[in-house]
């Protein structure tokens, strides 16, 4: 158990196992975060030893930012939106071109309280996963949590980015 932690048990504990199965597989890891804003990061690096693991983060918040840093493209952005399963693949493809991990993940989404629309809702957030070497159709997922408040929705979707680092 991590003592002193910001993060909810729920969450050490998941980011302990997460760390504890990557370093056994011998794989590192990479992030890129939009709505979570670091938060998968900071449930990471509570863990001792996280170092054997973690990689880098991207913590890209604005469309530019996805642009720059993760080389999403303009027509990803303007035809399918940030929050787009679309999108999120070409965040997490661009954070393991730009690091050494063996598997990234990406997560964008609409954490609300405003900012959603009738297609893409507050509790709206994708998910996408690729694995450095992995032939065929990347992992991505779009989940719709129930718009509570906006420190519960960048909670689960914390849980479930956690989730899709284990091997």
């Amino acid at each position: 158990m991590i003592e002193d932690s910001p993060f909810p048990k729920e969450i050490t504990d998941l980011a302990e196992k997460v760390i504890k199965a990557n370093v056994a597989a011998g794989r590192k890891v990479a992030l890129a975060e939009s709505c979570t804003g670091g938060l998968v990061c900071g449930a990471l690096t509570d863990v001792p030893g996280s170092s054997a693991v973690l990689d880098r983060g991207f913590i890209t918040y604005s469309n530019e930012a996805k642009m720059e840093c993760l080389g999403v493209p303009l027509d990803i952005i303007e035809t399918f939106g940030a929050v787009s399963i679309a999108c999120a693949w070409a965040m997490a493809k661009g954070a393991l071109e730009n690091s050494g991990a063996d598997v990234a993940v990406a997560i964008s989404g609409v954490a609300g309280p405003g900012g959603g629309t009738e297609f893409k809702p507050v509790g709206t957030v994708v998910f996408a996963r690729v694995v450095r070497g992995q032939e065929g159709e990347p992992d991505g997922e779009m989940k719709r949590f129930d718009p509570t408040t906006r420190g519960d929705i960048r909670r689960q979707a914390t849980i479930c980015a956690l989730e899709l680092l284990l091997p």
